[in-house]
């Protein structure tokens, strides 16, 4: 019987399969898209994603970068936090998928191009798309039919503004050694040096508008990007996906399929693979329970900082005060940096 069964393989549900391959797990990952899958996302590592990929025994390319910038989007005041240990990563989402596949193959892990459809958890096993397992993973992302099949979603309050994330690639070199965040009065722009000649734009927005329309609200990165250059958009959301549990019996959730609350700190791949971690450790030691402890532990300051600055970014009193402040504390912003690095 499978160890293991994986739905989804992207980089958590494979960080999973890699790490379940570590410990001594047959591993096997349901996932139909062909290999490298890409996705919208701002596309830089942070410190502790970094050195989690080479505590797997993956490096894949990229770009270094060693701080978090924040810009007002029409100039003015600028904060950096620098990284007081190690570097960030500016990573193409499909050349890190394309390592982590690699590295899943090297442990022997089997990917299979199968779509899951009804899962059945049983006391002893787990039944989806014809295969068996002591323990399935739904690693299938922000909007993971998984975890509604198993009752775990949670509506979201009414009320609540949407947030979606946009991506684009200009094909120019980087001008800044840290993650530039600019921020507008309802949006902010991440930008990522990727490359000798290569910078990844993300757009964090509750207004469902074009890319272009987006970018004009930035006008001093709009100047830096060259007009019409730029790949084709990619969108996500909505963004914050709420869920009731991350355990249900012999079935357990990792990554995006976990619940996630924004990108605005950009650290959702850390978290992803902390847990990833945590899941094989409480599967291969008994104790799937435990799980829901372990993520929240691994989750606290995730979901604590990133919670307390997307309240301040959906006020309108506040918002504006969020780059000035840093500015006016570079140690606070620091420190906040580096909670999450």
């Amino acid at each position: 019987m499978i160890d293991l069964l994986v739905v989804g393989g992207g980089p958590a549900g494979l960080a999973t399969a890699v790490h379940g391959a570590l410990a001594g797990l047959e591993v096997v990952v349901a996932e139909p898209r062909p290999t490298p899958v890409d996705k919208a996302c701002g596309e830089g590592l942070m410190p502790a994603a970094v050195r989690a990929l080479a505590g797997l025994g993956v490096a894949p390319e990229g770009r270094a970068f060693h701080g978090i910038r924040y810009l007002e989007a029409a100039g003015g005041r600028a904060a950096e936090a620098r990284f007081r240990s190690g570097h960030g990563l500016g990573v193409r989402r499909t050349v890190l998928h394309a390592a982590l596949a690699a590295r899943a193959a090297e442990l022997g892990v089997r990917v299979l191009p199968l779509r899951v459809g009804p899962v059945d958890v049983g006391p002893h096993a787990v039944r989806a798309a014809g295969l068996t397992a002591r323990h399935l993973v739904a690693a299938d992302g922000l909007h993971s039919p998984v975890r509604r099949s198993l009752g775990l979603h949670r509506p979201p309050p009414p009320g609540r503004s949407a947030r979606y994330g946009l991506r684009r690639h200009y094909p120019v070199a980087p001008w800044c050694g840290s993650v530039e965040v600019h921020w507008s009065a309802r949006a902010e722009a991440y930008v990522t040096p990727l490359g000798p000649e290569l910078v990844g734009v993300a757009l964090l927005t509750c207004d469902r508008a074009p890319f272009d329309e987006q970018l004009a609200r930035f006008p001093l990165l709009a100047a830096r990007l060259p007009a019409g250059a730029g790949t084709a958009v990619r969108g996500a959301g909505p963004l914050h996906q709420q869920v009731r549990a991350r355990v249900a019996g012999r079935a357990l959730l990792v990554g995006d399929a976990a619940g996630y609350l924004d990108a605005l700190t950009g650290e959702g791949l850390s978290v992803a693979l902390a847990c990833a971690d945590a899941l094989v450790h409480c599967v291969r030691t008994g104790r799937p329970e435990a799980y829901e402890r372990a993520w929240r532990r691994a989750s606290r300051s995730y979901r604590l900082l990133t919670g307390a600055l997307l309240w301040a970014r959906q006020r309108p009193v506040l918002a504006p005060r969020i780059v000035p402040l840093a500015a006016r504390l570079p140690r606070v912003f620091e420190a906040g940096v580096n909670l999450l690095a």
